[in-house]
C-alpha cells in the first residue's frame, strides 16, 4: 500500500531512482525484469539492472510483493522522465507499430472478441480485424465458441500481412502452462494440499489444472460416499481442493493422482454412532449381487445384508430388493478395521431407534420356529420373531425326535411351526432341537408332579402322573 496518498505518481517514481548508474535505452516490446521496490494501490513499481525505474499497472500484477522478481515488456517510454511502462503483454490502445513488435517478438497482445463464424472469431485487436480459428482459441475442444464475444483476451499474432491479423490463444496457453509447470514442479510433493480447477471429466474420474499441470482425481477418490460416475460430485470449471496421493514418472511426464476424499473427515471414525449395535437404522439399498444388498447407512457407510438374512429360498438380492430402496435395518456386528458392518433386516413395525428385537435368542432358550428347508441331515428354521440369518437354525436329523427312516417332508412340511430348544449357540450358526423340548416339557411335568405329591405327603408314580394326563386329554 502507499504510505502517503497525497504523494504524486512523479514522487513515488523519483523515490525509486538508482544514483550512479548510466541508464540504459529501451525500446517498445523490450523485455524487461526487475524486482519490486514499492506496492501502491493502482501501481507497482520496480528497479531494474540500470538506473532506470519501471512500473506495472498493479492490475497487471495483483500479487505483486516487495523483493519479487517480475518480468514484462515495455508498452510506453516516458522520453522525459526515462520512465517505463510495463505490461504482461500490449493493451487495447496498441497501434500496428506494436502489433508488428509483438508478432516480431510473440509479445501477447490483448484483442476483444466480437463475433464468430464458421472457422472461428472475430477479435478486435490494435483498431484492426483479426481473425482467431476455433482450433486456437482454447488448449481443448469448444462445445460453444458463441461464450467467447464480448470477452477481452490475450493472443499471440501468428500473420500479419497488411490488414490481416491471425491469432492464437492456444499457443499463448501452452506456453504459460510450460512456465507455470516449471514453477510448479518444485512444489509438489505426496501428501501436500494444491488448489485446482476441474478441466474434464471421464468415465473414470476427473482431470484437475494445478497451474499449468493437470492431476487426475480419479473416481474412487471424489468422496467416502460410493460415486458412480464423477459428474456426480464435481463439474467442469469447478475450483477444487485437492491432496498429492501418488506421483509417477511417466516417461517425460509426471502423472499425479489427487484426492478429496483424504481431506475429508472418515465416516468410519464415528462408525459406532451411525451405526450402533443392535439399534433399527434407516438405510438405502446401493447395490445387489447373488450374495445379498448393498445398503448406506450414512455418508461414506454401508453395510452389508446378507442373501441368506433376506430368505433361504432367495438366490439373488435383486428377487425380493431394488436399488434406491429404502430399509429398516439392525447392525449385528461391525468390523472397523476392515470396513464392514453385518445387517439383518428389523422386525415390522419397528421404528428408527428402537433397541431391536430380531436378535438371535440365547442358548437355552425355548422357542417358536417355522420350517424352511429340508436337507438330509436335518431342516432348517426360522425362529419366530425374527428375521434372516440371525434367527435361523437348524434342527439335526437326531434332534428331530422322528423315527428313523420317516419321511421328512410329510412330518415336517415347509411353513410347519414347531418348539425347538436352543442348544448352540456358537457365533455365526445355531443349533436346535425338537427332541430336547419335549424333554424339558416331560421333566417341567414331572417336576411339578413331584411337588403336588410332596404337599399331599404322597410321591406316586412317573407312570401314574402319565396316565392321569392321558386321561384327561
Amino acid at each position: 500500500m502507499t504510505d502517503s496518498n497525497s504523494e504524486s505518481f512523479a514522487d513515488l517514481f523519483a523515490k525509486t531512482e538508482v544514483p550512479g548508474k548510466t541508464a540504459r535505452r529501451w525500446n517498445i516490446g523490450d523485455e524487461v525484469e526487475g524486482v519490486v521496490a514499492h506496492v501502491g494501490d493502482d501501481t507497482v513499481f520496480v528497479d531494474l539492472d540500470a538506473k532506470q525505474q519501471a512500473w506495472f499497472d498493479r492490475t497487471e500484477v495483483p500479487d505483486a510483493e516487495l523483493g519479487q522478481t517480475l518480468k514484462g515488456r515495455v508498452v510506453m517510454l516516458d522520453e522525459g522522465s526515462d520512465a517505463l511502462k510495463l505490461a504482461r503483454s500490449f493493451g487495447k490502445d496498441a497501434g500496428r507499430q506494436e502489433l508488428q513488435i509483438a508478432f516480431d517478438d510473440q509479445v501477447p497482445v490483448e484483442g476483444k472478441v466480437t463475433g464468430v463464424n464458421k472457422g472461428g472469431a472475430e477479435v478486435e485487436v490494435a483498431g484492426m480485424r483479426g481473425f482467431c480459428p476455433f482450433s486456437q482459441l482454447d488448449k481443448r475442444y469448444i462445445e460453444d465458441p458463441s461464450e467467447f464475444i464480448g470477452r477481452t483476451l490475450s493472443f499471440l499474432v501468428q500473420e500479419l500481412k497488411d490488414r490481416d491479423v491471425v491469432l492464437s490463444r492456444r499457443k499463448l496457453l501452452e506456453q504459460e502452462d510450460r512456465e507455470n509447470r516449471l514453477a510448479i514442479m518444485g512444489k509438489l510433493q505426496v501428501g501436500s494440499t494444491m488448489q485446482g480447477r476441474v478441466t474434464q471429466i471421464r468415465d473414470f474420474g476427473a482431470f484437475v489444472d494445478l497451474g499449468g499441470i493437470e492431476g487426475l482425481l480419479p473416481v474412487r477418490e471424489l468422496s467416502h460416499d460410493r460415486v458412480q460416475r464423477a459428474q456426480d460430485v464435481v463439474s467442469v470449471g469447478d475450483v477444487v481442493t485437492t491432496k498429492i496421493t501418488k506421483l509417477e514418472p511417466d516417461g517425460e511426464k509426471l502423472r499425479i493422482t489427487l484426492s478429496l476424499k483424504a481431506l475429508a473427515t472418515d465416516p468410519w471414525d464415528g462408525v459406532q454412532t451411525t451405526a450402533p449395535i443392535g439399534k433399527v437404522l434407516a438405510g438405502q439399498v446401493t447395490r445387489l449381487t447373488d450374495f445379498g444388498a448393498f445398503v448406506r447407512l450414512g455418508h461414506g457407510i454401508e453395510g452389508l445384508l446378507h442373501v441368506s438374512e433376506i430368505g433361504t429360498r432367495v438366490s439373488h438380492a435383486s428377487e425380493v430388493l431394488e436399488v434406491g430402496q429404502q430399509l429398516l435395518v439392525i447392525a449385528r456386528a461391525i468390523d472397523a478395521g476392515r470396513r464392514r458392518i453385518s445387517l439383518t433386516l428389523a422386525e415390522d413395525g419397528a421404528n428408527v431407534g428402537d433397541v431391536g428385537a430380531n436378535i438371535k435368542p440365547i442358548l437355552g432358550a425355548l422357542v417358536k420356529a417355522t420350517v424352511e428347508k429340508h436337507e438330509n441331515f436335518g431342516v432348517f428354521v426360522q425362529v419366530e420373531g425374527t428375521r434372516g440369518r440371525g434367527g435361523r437354525g437348524l434342527i439335526p436329523m437326531a434332534e428331530l425326535g422322528l423315527a428313523r427312516g420317516v419321511d421328512l417332508r410329510r412330518e415336517l412340511p415347509i411353513d410347519t411351526t414347531i418348539t425347538a430348544k436352543v442348544v448352540d449357540a456358537t457365533d455365526g450358526r445355531m443349533r436346535l432341537s425338537i427332541r430336547a423340548a419335549k424333554e424339558d416339557a416331560e421333566r417341567a411335568v414331572y417336576d411339578n408332579f413331584k411337588q403336588e405329591q410332596a404337599s399331599k405327603g404322597s410321591m406316586g408314580t412317573f407312570g401314574d402322573l402319565l396316565r392321569k394326563k392321558l386321561e384327561k386329554k
